[in-house]
């Protein structure tokens, strides 16, 4: 992981599960699942619409009784999602490995990502990104508390999907209100 601070990645992991999202009534599991690396945890692929990368879910929203969803996209290509808000929680992101930075903007700061920067976009706060790499990168993200967000990126892989629905957005809790960074 690219000379990660482990202790400090445990904290941030530690830090999304204090208070687990009350709203969902998923039973925690209690046995332990190693999810392979360029796997998914559910054992289906899932696409980025956009950019038609993996995105790999490694936490489930029920195995945190909905406290965390962590997803990793691999082979991400260039660009990323439209500016958007989430009203049911944070979003992180980690920016593993690339070619080049990542642009991003929460608010009114404007970010530019190297691989191991991270980065929290509080809930309530409008925010985009985009890779802007010639060759795939890895990113991880982490939502909390997940919310309706690992149904949203279960939607979103489906085929055909139009990625800038903004009644998708609406109805995982979401809202567009902006245009990507990069046109493609």
């Amino acid at each position: 992981m690219n000379e990660l601070d482990r202790r400090s990645l445990l904290r941030v992991f530690a830090a999304f599960s204090v208070a687990p999202y009350a709203a969902l009534e998923n039973k925690q599991e209690s046995t332990v699942h190693l999810v392979k690396a360029g796997a998914d945890r559910t054992g289906q692929p899932h696409k980025a619409a956009r950019a038609n990368s993996h995105l790999d879910f490694k936490v489930l929203t029920p195995e945190t009784k909905g406290a965390v969803f962590i997803m990793e996209n691999r082979n991400m290509l260039r660009g990323g999602p439209p500016r958007h808000v989430h009203y049911e929680q944070e979003e992180w992101f980690y920016f593993v490995e690339g070619s080049d930075d990542v642009l991003m903007e929460v608010g009114n700061t404007k970010l530019r990502l190297k691989p191991g920067d991270s980065v929290l976009a509080p809930r309530n706060v409008p925010h985009v990104w985009a890779y802007l790499g010639l060759q795939p990168g890895r990113m991880l993200f982490a939502f909390t508390p997940a919310a309706r967000i690992e149904s949203f990126f279960e939607e979103a892989s489906k085929p055909d999907t139009k990625v800038d629905d903004p009644g998708r957005f609406e109805r995982h809790g979401m809202k567009l209100v902006g245009p990507p960074l990069l046109r493609e």
